[in-house]
């Protein structure tokens, strides 16, 4: 497959570069062993003789090369399964993705990680059906773990990702001691906004159910004097320097600004504490539960003594702030924006669900006070819509977008989901041939 000009650079080489600088951080100077196949697993590769992992240079030969990157989200877990076609003296060129999805995410086994395997067992087979039997062993296998477990206590997430190197280390890919890890917040928005001499500047926002990021390649040196050390970072690639802007903000995704909002706090209630939430972004006489983290709360309405938008507002606005950084010259920037902005804008009908389209944030603002408005009379089929757009519209304006500012709202771009995951396992491919 070839990717448009576009579509390569913002989707291939942002996440590349941006996620080198992940791994260069974290992992100069360590060189994991490679770890050993059980000895039960030749006969269902379909292999005979020693069970021994390739060498380095066996993994990256032939024409196409593999690689498995596990997304474990706080919403959810994902598998992109990539099939790199290999080239002499060239960067690999992505010439297929398999993807597949499924719920609830790794956090919500945390009182019992051995319930976490399944899932993990059922996207692997996934893998193994996308990768010929052949290359199983020669084919990188990696999980990385964002917001939900990083708001989970240290020791439950470590046992889950214990879990995980369990299932990884009995399976017929490639493990390394490197292949299981939670990936550092601030790196984690560093997915996209890579430009080229001849093509144009494209930013990301992107909106997960514990964190939301941006990232874009400033062009004013203004922002890269004025913003946190922690949000810039620069770097050499392919004879070019580039710089890109990019933070995460933990707490701050859809479902964890949910509860914030509703008046909870993150984690499990202290012992004797309510987990009932009365809002004034639920309609009036609404009650309800709603699970979030393992915890099940009870959630109602209160009548309001102005109309319901604007009591929703002020709690929104409460909420965010100081806690998000204004980021200045994005807004006369190219954005594309995706997860729970798109969620929502499907929701609103404003795009199709399976193409995608465009928003501004002045929609989002509309449709907020319309459907919270409309709560005074009929509660309608999603009790958190109201609070959604509320908090999706502040936030956009809390990083400094304008009302008239245009988003492109996409899942894929030319078939290729829109993540990170590219970035990490091309990195890995490459960190095998260099050795």
């Amino acid at each position: 497959m070839r990717l448009p000009k576009l579509a390569s650079v913002f989707v291939f080489l942002g996440c590349l570069a941006a996620y080198l600088m992940f791994v260069k951080r974290h992992y100069d100077g360590v060189r994991p062993a490679i770890s050993k196949i059980p000895p039960h697993f030749p006969h269902r590769l379909g292999l005979s003789g020693s069970p021994k992992r390739p060498t380095s240079s066996e993994v990256v030969s032939g024409r196409f090369q593999y690689g498995v990157m596990f997304d474990a989200g706080s919403t959810g877990t994902r598998i992109h399964v990539f099939k790199f076609q290999l080239e002499d003296n060239e960067a690999p060129k992505l010439a297929h993705e398999t993807f597949r999805a499924i719920k609830p995410g790794l956090s919500a086994y945390a009182d019992d990680p051995e319930k976490c395997k399944e899932g993990i067992l059922e996207l692997l087979a996934v893998a193994q059906g996308s990768i010929p039997s052949s290359v199983w062993s020669s084919t990188p296998l990696v999980l990385k773990a964002t917001a939900g477990l990083r708001l989970l206590p240290g020791e439950k997430a470590t046992h889950l990702l214990d879990r995980v190197r369990e299932v990884f280390g009995e399976s017929p890919f490639l493990s390394r001691g490197d292949s299981v890890s939670i990936m550092d917040g601030t790196n984690e928005g560093m997915s996209g906004g890579l430009h080229g001499s001849d093509t144009p500047t494209v930013g990301m926002l992107d909106l997960g159910g514990g964190s939301t990021q941006i990232t874009f390649s400033p062009q004013d040196e203004k922002t890269i004097q004025t913003s946190p050390i922690n949000y810039i970072t620069s770097f050499q690639m392919f004879n070019s320097t580039h710089t890109l802007y990019s933070h995460s903000y933990l707490g701050l995704g859809l479902m964890s600004a949910r509860l914030a909002v509703l008046g909870g706090i993150e984690g499990q209630p202290l012992e004797g504490s309510s987990t009932e939430l009365v809002s004034p972004c639920l309609a009036p006489e609404y009650s309800g539960q709603w699970e979030h983290a393992e915890v099940l709360y009870t959630v109602k309405g209160q009548k309001a003594g102005e109309p319901i938008y604007e009591s929703c507002l002020r709690k929104v606005e409460k909420m965010l702030y100081r806690k998000v950084k204004n980021a200045g010259e994005a807004k006369d920037m190219e954005f594309y924006a995706f997860s729970y902005y798109y969620d929502r804008a499907v929701d609103l009908g404003a795009i199709d669900e399976e193409t995608g389209g465009t928003i501004k944030v002045s929609d989002y603002i509309d449709a907020a006070k319309r459907v919270c408005n409309g709560m005074a009379v009929t509660p309608g089929e999603n009790p958190f819509l109201c609070l959604d757009l509320t908090y999706i519209s502040g936030m956009l304006q809390e990083l400094g977008f304008p009302k008239d500012k245009v988003f492109k709202l996409a899942r894929k771009i030319d078939e290729v989901e829109t993540s990170w995951a590219l970035g990490a396992t091309f990195h890995y491919i490459e960190s095998l041939r260099s050795q």
